[in-house]
């Protein structure tokens, strides 16, 4: 039976994984670097996850953190990136590419698309730092690509509402507007209410204890700006059961 509202769940590891898809998640997004937005996942993580989980898992291909206006060589990367995905199962891939302008990179997109098919498409929040995100769209529609996640140009979805109901109308039937970005328990229905949407993308972490007893806490391991060195975000499957128990 398909699910009112699919749950898309993002990962950085196998323990996040398994945990979205017992908390009854239909999808996974794996990335890594949450910290800057998420990048590219390794290798090995791919691998090990499409042995960890039955659920379909798409995978983040994005060489950096920063903006998406890419050089040829981060482009290169991105078309091998594509190929080890596919190759290591992933059900879609995710990418976004700009023009120095602001607009959605065409001819780049249509060459990793191409690179990823039979697999599904999914262009990130990428649009949300287009000039125009109704013109985006169509651009992506074009395409080919089959979904995109958003925030309707704001910094959460619930900021930026009205627009994604009015992507969702444009969009039609031709292509999914996913809502992603600030969903929590308490405003996913408000959301769905108001934009219609069939897919949400949520995190559904919580922090985790680090299992190291001995603490040198004179030595970070990253910049000034960094996340705690002794705890990191894990799905909570419950937080994910939750939200499938709201939506349907």
């Amino acid at each position: 039976m398909q699910p009112k509202v699919l749950i898309e769940v993002l990962v950085d590891s196998v323990e996040s994984a398994r945990a979205a898809e017992a908390g009854g998640a239909n999808r996974l997004e794996v990335c890594q670097n949450l910290f800057e937005g998420g990048t590219t996942p390794s290798a090995g993580l791919l691998g090990a996850l499409s042995r960890a989980v039955a659920i379909p898992f798409n995978v983040m291909i994005r060489p950096r953190g920063g903006d998406f206006c890419y050089s040829d060589c981060e482009f290169e990367v991105m078309r091998q990136d594509v190929r080890i995905a596919t190759e290591l199962g992933a059900a879609g891939i995710v990418f976004g590419i700009l023009t120095p302008d602001g607009a959605v990179d065409e001819r780049r997109s249509a060459e990793l698309i191409a690179l990823a098919r039979p697999a599904s498409v999914t262009f990130h929040r990428a649009i949300d730092m287009t000039r125009d995100l109704g013109e985006a769209l169509e651009s992506l529609v074009r395409l080919g690509v089959d979904r995109v996640l958003t925030s309707g140009g704001e910094p959460t979805v619930l900021e930026g509402v009205e627009v994604i109901a009015s992507l969702v109308k444009q969009a039609g039937p031709r292509i999914v507007i996913m809502p992603g970005g600030g969903i929590r328990e308490r405003n996913v229905e408000r959301i769905l209410q108001i934009t219609g949407a069939s897919e949400i993308h949520v995190s559904g972490s919580r922090a985790v204890e680090s299992r190291m007893e001995y603490r040198n806490t004179r030595v970070p391991m990253g910049k000034d700006l960094r996340a705690p060195e002794f705890s990191h975000n894990q799905v909570d499957p419950a937080r994910v059961a939750d939200y499938r128990r709201r939506v349907g």
